[in-house]
């Protein structure tokens, strides 16, 4: 994910499928001839069943140059969709798809790129590594609140956010948290009490009786080929030798989420918003539904690129507290100097808590199941990371 945001030009011609979705228009009508015992010949009627069909199939993705964004896109493509993208850059070339670039936050660029389209994907947001307040607040708040009066202006019927599991985690154990805890009163950081906001806002959004529904999918620990985060951050780490030490005792399970099958979550919602409006304004947590401890999962990733896994233990509250302290001393010399430490209280408990969540709600309303398994996840991400192994 990144942030996102633009107006652009379209890249390359638009591929929108029309002679399919004539022949699936012609089907329809065939059948609701037979139903209904007299022929479809009225052409105001016939040029609205064909528009109406080729928007149901068409969506744009917002913050689809980003690793998200672009398993969403080619997910999306894969089943049919003509998608467009909007985005602050063009993350790579495909014909098939219409690329609009420019800010977020500007109706008038965002516009263009929601106008017919049914189905809109919001998965922009900037890396939760850059530190930057006023950026998370720019473009997971007052970007996303741009986007729900977009598409409300342009006929948009389906808005399903990108947003996380963390909005309901504190820095103490969640274990197979639902959907019904409070959201955090105390946020694990500023980014997330961003999407705090930007989920609200969208899930408020949800109105049905104007045909507009919303709802909001939330993954934990993403990770996949072309992750631009997780796996490189972790990799350099390692070859400065700051990897050796585990928090607590190992056993701490957490969800890590495959990112096709947080993308499956997505597409499974927008496509049952369209037979039940009902599940509209409610939030969905997507994992893989195999939590596995923290450090092991992280072993995991390193021995496979030929780094040593952690092997000295820490125990939890001595390294929760000695963040706390460095905490404390960066407040006092704030006025002389400004630090920002990597090494603090809830990335500790992020670290040495147990924080996995329940995708029942998902399985049950909309048939979700994960699509690619733990142990094929990893294969599939080391193999795609070759070029970071460490070479002896």
């Amino acid at each position: 994910m990144k942030a996102a945001d633009t107006l652009g030009t379209a890249r390359g011609p638009p591929t929108d499928g029309t002679e399919k979705l004539t022949a699936d228009g012609a089907k329809f009508a065939a059948e609701m001839e037979q139903a209904a015992g007299e022929p479809v010949r009225d052409q105001g009627t016939w040029t609205h069943l064909t528009e109406d069909i080729a928007k149901a199939t068409k969506c744009t993705v917002i913050g689809g140059s980003g690793f998200l964004g672009q398993h969403m896109v080619e997910q999306l493509l894969a089943r049919g969709y003509a998608v467009n993208v909007f985005d602050i850059r063009q993350g790579f070339d495909d014909p098939r798809v219409r690329f609009f670039l420019g800010d977020l936050c500007s109706q008038q660029d965002l516009y263009p790129a929601l106008k017919g389209v049914s189905t809109v994907f919001h998965c922009a947001s900037p890396p939760p590594s850059s530190n930057n307040k006023e950026l998370f607040y720019r473009v997971n708040y007052v970007g996303t609140k741009n986007v729900i009066e977009t598409c409300k202006e342009a006929g948009v019927q389906k808005l399903i956010l990108t947003s996380s599991a963390s909005v309901i985690f504190e820095g103490v154990n969640i274990k197979n948290g639902t959907e019904d805890l409070p959201y955090a009163r105390k946020p694990i950081d500023y980014y997330t009490e961003t999407k705090i906001l930007q989920e609200r806002a969208v899930l408020g959004a949800n109105d049905p009786d104007r045909n507009f529904v919303t709802t909001a999918i939330r993954p934990h620990g993403i990770f996949g080929p072309r992750d631009p985060q997780l796996v490189p951050i972790l990799i350099e780490a390692a070859r400065k030798g700051k990897m050796k030490f585990m928090i607590g005792n190992g056993e701490n399970l957490v969800d890590f989420t495959f990112v096709e099958n947080v993308v499956h979550g997505h597409i499974l919602a927008a496509e049952h918003l369209s037979r039940d409006t009902a599940l509209g304004g409610k939030a969905f947590h997507i994992t893989n539904d195999e939590p596995i401890p923290f450090w092991t999962f992280l072993s995991r990733i390193l021995t496979g690129l030929n780094y040593e896994a952690p092997k000295y233990h820490i125990p939890y509250w001595v390294a929760y507290y000695l963040a706390l302290l460095l905490s404390l001393l960066v407040t006092v010399i704030s006025p002389i100097t400004q630090l920002q430490p990597t090494f603090t209280p809830m990335r500790v408990a992020l670290a040495g808590t147990f924080h996995y969540y329940s995708c029942e709600k998902a399985k049950r309303v909309m048939g979700y199941r994960p699509l690619v398994s733990m142990d094929d996840a990893v294969d599939r991400t080391v193999r795609s990371f070759h070029h970071l192994r460490k070479v002896e």
